[in-house]
This record gives C-alpha cells, structure tokens and sequence, in this order.
C-alpha cells in the first residue's frame, strides 16, 4: 500500500546520496517515527496536506513536521516566512532531530527548534547513518558501527532507535530497497539489481521484500502497469461501501456517500492498474464485511493484498489483534510495539490504512477519550464503535 507511498524521492541529504530518515520507511523493509508523508506517503494526499500548509504558513502546523530544501540544506517551520521553494526540493520530517539527521541545518529565521536543545547523541547518530549510507551493500555488524562513532553497541542501538525509530540494521535495510528500487526503475538487469543493492541472492529480495508486500520486483519495474483490479459498491449500514482487490486479495475498502468519489479515490490510489468494476465481484467478501458493519461477524480473516512498510504493516497487525468492543489509545499503541515516542508515526499508519474495517483502525482513539481522525468520517468512526460495544 502507498499510503504510506513508493516514490522516486531522491534521497534526502542534501550533498550526498545517503537515504533521509523520514525516506527510510517508504524506501524499504521499514517505517520510521520520523517518516512523513512525502511524495505519496499516503498516496499523493498526505504530501500534499504537508504542502499545502507550508504553502499557507499554517502555524497550527507547527511542531508537527518540519520541512527541509535540498537546494539549501535548511528546515523550518511550516510558517517560516522564507520564500517558499519549488516542491520538488521539498522534504518532510517529523522534527528537528530527524532533518539534523539526514544533514539540514536549522533555519535561523524561524528557529524551529524554538530553542530546545537536540536530542543526547545526535551527532553519533548522525555519524552512524552516514557510514551506513556509505556502506549500505556491505555486512555491518553493530560493533562494526559503534567503533566507527566510538561509543558502546548497546547505547548506539539505543539512541539510534530513540531517535530515528528503526534501529541501525533496519536503516540499513531501508537503504538497499532504495537502490534496489532505483535500479529496477531505471531499467537495471533484476540479477544486477539484487547484487548491487547488497542482497546476496534472489531468495533475500523475496523474503525482505524490498518492494512492498503483494508486489514483485518485476511488477514494480512495470509501477503496476497491467495489474488488474475489480470492485463492486454495494448498500451497507453505514452507506456505500467499496470494496475491491486482486487475485490475492483486498486492496481497498472504503466508505462513502457517493459512488463517483469511491471510484474516483481508487483510481487514484492505483493509477496505473486496470481498473474495472464488477457487479457482484468479490461476493463472499463483500456479505463479510456488510455482516460485519451489522454486527453479525465480529472477527474478519480475509486476505489482504497492499504494498506497505514494515512499520505500517506492525502497526495493522497489532490493530488487528484489539479485540471487537475494545479500543486502544495511540500512545498506548506505541508503547505495545515498543516504540513509546512513535506515537505519530502511528496514527499516519492509522491514517494510511487503505482497507479500512480489516485493519480496524477505528479502534484506536485519542487518550483523553475524544474520537481522534479517521478517513471515512468521525460519525462513521462513532457508530462504528457504538455498535461494536452493543
């Protein structure tokens, strides 16, 4: 799934080729807390809310995401009054730290550090995705890189992880999917590929999966040209329900009130497969969820076939794994995976969710109580909930 996103970003640094950290979860086997929308993290629409107020110096928008120019190796604010640059050179992180990771500096018009110091070992983590960008097709051993940054391996894994929410090897990883990538879209032999990004043999590419779950090396070279779609639309107790896949399974579910906007949302999710609808398509799974949504089948097992990042993927399983009636803060979901600070980065995968009822991300509210966002609307989102708990 792209929500989330699979573009030709270039890499973020912006001297060198390494790979930005807000790049390393759309790039490869992972996601990152300080990965932000970023030419189409959430299809094109999350960099393009990202855009758009920056374009409207919305300072609402401040402390939610920085964004960095390549051209000059500065971030700022969303309300920095600085000209605003062309949007190719524009990337988004989750904050300070993250764009100081991958090599801009502070605005000093701005200041959108707003004089809070970086986070304890920046610099080491600094110096650690550097070397490993510059030796991403190579074995690195964790002691390996903390005598490079000359400290111990367990407090780099720490800070590392801390900061950047992927740890050193997952970096890595990331990295060689980008070029792996890359190569596959400018046409590189797929042997080629597979040996110049690092990965030893064709059997490492399919069980890492550097190009998205339910797409293979030779479907990405093609963008998904000629992959075929169905859906059909039918009446559910919360309006118009869309559902639609693939040979292998459900690659959209959505909610909605008119059939025009359902479709049209699809077909821009998936603009180079062919597209079809189909009246009475996927009928056992369409009576599933229609049960569903009525209460008559509370738990949902049905295949699912979307390209993602390893952290979204994390993310929706353990939504998957709240039980019918209950809910789960995003917080209280961060700190389940491990990665208390990532509360952002789970409420984007929340956000990201292209098959919305099997990934249940209607179970996870703010931790005051309040709703929290959800894509199909919060009064869905409220009777959706409200029906569960009967």
């Amino acid at each position: 799934m792209t929500t989330h996103i699979a573009s030709a970003a270039e890499a973020g640094h912006p001297r060198t080729q390494s790979l930005s950290p807000a790049e390393a979860g759309r790039y490869g086997t992972t996601g990152t807390q300080s990965e932000v929308g970023n030419d189409g993290m959430t299809g094109t629409q999350s960099a393009e809310r990202l855009w758009d107020a920056v374009l409207a110096r919305d300072a609402r928008s401040d402390g939610h995401f920085v964004y960095a120019v390549r051209s000059t190796g500065i971030y700022c604010r969303p309300s920095c009054p600085s000209r605003r640059p062309n949007r190719d050179s524009v990337r988004f992180f989750s904050g300070p730290d993250a764009a100081e990771v991958a090599g801009f500096r502070e605005c000093r018009r701005c200041h959108p550090r707003a004089g809070v110091a970086p986070a304890p070992g920046l610099d080491s983590v600094r110096k650690a995705a550097a070397y490993i960008a510059s030796h991403a097709d190579e074995p690195i051993t964790l002691s390996r890189l903390a005598g490079h940054v000359r400290t111990s391996p367990f407090y780099l894994q720490r800070i590392f992880t801390r900061i950047l929410g992927i740890s050193p090897r997952a970096y890595q990883d990331a990295l060689r999917a980008q070029r792996f990538r890359h190569d596959l879209r400018t046409g590189k032999p797929l042997t080629s590929a597979i040996y110049d990004a690092g990965y030893g043999s064709s059997s490492r590419v399919y069980e890492q999966q550097p190009t998205g779950r339910g797409m293979t090396p030779a479907e990405y070279r093609r963008g998904a040209k000629g992959a075929a779609v169905a859906f059909t639309i039918v009446d559910s107790s919360l309006g118009r329900l869309l559902v639609a896949g693939t040979e292998k399974g459900l690659c959209s579910v959505k909610l909605g009130d008119r059939d025009d906007l359902l479709e049209s949302d699809l077909r821009g999710e998936y603009p180079s497969a062919e597209i079809r609808r189909e009246q009475g398509a996927f009928s056992k799974w369409v009576r599933t969820l229609v049960a569903h949504l009525d209460g008559r089948a509370p738990k949902l097992d049905l295949p699912v076939d979307v390209q993602a990042t390893a952290f979204q993927w994390k993310v929706w399983r353990h939504l998957q794994s709240i039980p019918y009636g209950e809910t789960r803060a995003y917080s209280q979901v961060a700190k389940d995976l491990g990665v208390p600070s990532a509360t952002r980065a789970v409420a984007r995968a929340c956000a990201t969710n292209r098959v919305c009822l099997v990934i249940p991300c209607h179970r996870v509210v703010q931790k005051g109580g309040g709703l929290g966002g959800y894509r199909w609307g919060s009064e869905r989102k409220r009777k959706l909930l409200q029906k569960e708990k009967q």
